[in-house]
């Protein structure tokens, strides 16, 4: 139950609340597949966004494709376009999600990404695609600070961890799905060349609306709404929730162990977002940037050139390259799904570390295979198989990381901020540094950008190992107590801010 107690004057109300803990509590039940589904989901349609184009960007310009518009100009400011929406849509949806709650802000994210990716279907012009492949990485880029603060506030903490990361590996999933359907937009034996990549479009936004009804039954985050003046309706969301769960499992729910104080605000500046980052944990800052730019890095030197050597090195006809793609991420999202539950069980650092420094090191043994010529098509996609199984899983902890490490009301523009900066070195930096060592049919350059990826990624778990927060099993508020967090002072009988968890 929540307890409010107003101040002197206008100012806040402070509260204290058990809901957090109340949600810590919880046993797995239906509830938890439904914020599961309706939220997760959503990669799905991002990795199939980012794959259809890439796959699809020969077909779109050739003669009688409905589009005048070049090769380059699809794989080059189609997706540098993409990649800027992406990173505006999170920081500008990132701060909205802190100040409006999570569920207002996912579900127009998405409303974004559906009208967005409709229009693109409908393109008759270079500029009309480009400003709506705009618009769709602006309403993707939202969806990852408005949901994976929803996630992270919504599931207990004992599964917080492999949740996080399956739901983020499902991008892998969508990835696999766009490969194959490119394979199939590009037969003309089926499509006519204008209707293909129109319909690939097309399915993105019937996967979205079928997202969006299930959407609607998600709930706001009652942390959010406690801090937010809304502490009534979280308690009658909890306790709803909690009848339910008693009535699926036959027991009683034991008492919630704890309770937390915090004076009530409508709202965090950016000032004061930016002191609590960098000032209050600069370490945990630093951590961030690591794991986003490690695995950006990496990523980019494997799947920017990825087509571009099965083709020159290997012989591989442009029109199956999309199957070698799907085989690779079926690899991506087995890594979160097969290891995710040790996040939880070995321990955020062992784990984190482990995966970024394993399949840094990994990546680099390949480099050294393929240098020697000891590989062939097969055995270099089974390569990065092995490769991205473990840096799949050390990819999705980032968003975990910096969702679960800083204060609650920092929460959504601190996982805007990171994927800002992670998504921009890699969709911005990565192609101006791969593009030519990947294209270049030269094995020696290959080689170098697959070095820099596993050197990026290797010093990232590094950076992990020391500075990796160990968040397992814990709730959030105890690994970063709000910023509106009261405690009782040392001796005293009064209430002082709490300080930043170490």
């Amino acid at each position: 139950m929540s307890n409010a107690v107003q101040g002197p004057g206008p100012g806040p109300r402070t509260i204290t609340t058990s809901v957090p803990a109340r949600l810590d509590r919880l046993p797995w039940s239906r509830w938890h597949w439904m914020i599961v589904i309706g939220l997760g989901t959503v990669w799905i349609l991002d990795g199939l966004e980012v794959t259809v184009v890439g796959n699809i960007a020969s077909r779109l310009s050739e003669p009688g494709s409905g589009l005048a518009i070049s090769d380059a100009q699809v794989t080059g400011l189609g997706a540098a376009l993409y990649v800027a929406g992406a990173c505006a849509g999170a920081l500008f949806f990132g701060w909205l999600t802190d100040r409006f709650g999570r569920k207002k802000l996912f579900l127009v994210t998405l409303a974004v990404y559906l009208a967005a990716t409709a229009m693109t279907a409908l393109s008759f012009s270079a500029w009309w695609f480009f400003l709506f492949r705009f618009l769709t990485g602006f309403g993707i880029g939202g969806e990852y600070a408005a949901i994976n603060s929803a996630i992270d506030e919504l599931i207990p903490s004992k599964y917080r961890g492999r949740v996080d990361l399956i739901i983020n590996g499902s991008y892998w999933l969508g990835a696999m799905g766009g490969a194959l359907l490119s394979v199939l937009a590009l037969n003309t034996d089926l499509l006519p060349k204008d209707i293909g990549w129109r319909l690939t479009f097309a399915l993105g936004v019937v996967l979205g609306l079928v997202i969006l009804l299930v959407r609607r039954h998600v709930p706001e985050s009652p942390r959010w709404m406690f801090i937010h003046g809304k502490e009534e309706g979280a308690e009658k969301l909890l306790d709803d929730v909690e009848h339910t769960v008693e009535e699926e499992t036959g027991e009683r729910l034991p008492e919630p162990g704890s309770s937390i104080t915090i004076e009530q605000r409508t709202s965090v500046g950016f000032l004061e977002i930016a002191r609590t980052l960098f000032k209050s944990y600069p370490k945990r800052a630093v951590l961030g940037f690591s794991l986003f730019i490690g695995q950006a890095f990496l990523y980019n030197a494997i799947t920017f050139g990825f087509s571009s050597i099965l083709v020159k090195f290997f012989d591989v006809p442009s029109g199956t390259t999309g199957y070698f793609f799907a085989v690779i991420a079926f690899g991506n999202f087995l890594g979160p799904l097969l290891l995710g539950k040790l996040f939880d069980t070995v321990g955020r650092r062992k784990m984190i570390a482990g995966t970024y420094v394993l399949s840094g090191l990994l990546l680099f043994v390949t480099a050294w295979f393929f240098a020697q010529g000891w590989l062939n098509s097969t055995t270099m996609t089974a390569c990065w198989c092995v490769v991205l199984f473990f840096a799949s899983a050390g990819a999705s902890s980032a968003y975990l990381t910096v969702s679960e490490i800083f204060p609650m009301e920092t929460r959504a523009m601190a996982i805007a901020l990171f994927y800002a900066i992670g998504t921009a070195a890699g969709g911005i930096s990565g192609p101006l540094v791969f593009s030519a060592l990947t294209s270049s049919g030269v094995v020696s350059d290959a080689v170098i950008a697959f070095s820099i990826g596993a050197a990026l990624m290797t010093a990232a778990g590094v950076v992990a190992a020391f500075l990796a927060i160990d968040a397992e099993g814990k709730s959030l508020e105890d690994i970063a107590a709000p910023l509106s967090a009261r405690v009782a002072a040392a001796g005293e009988g009064t209430s002082t801010p709490g300080a930043p968890a170490t």
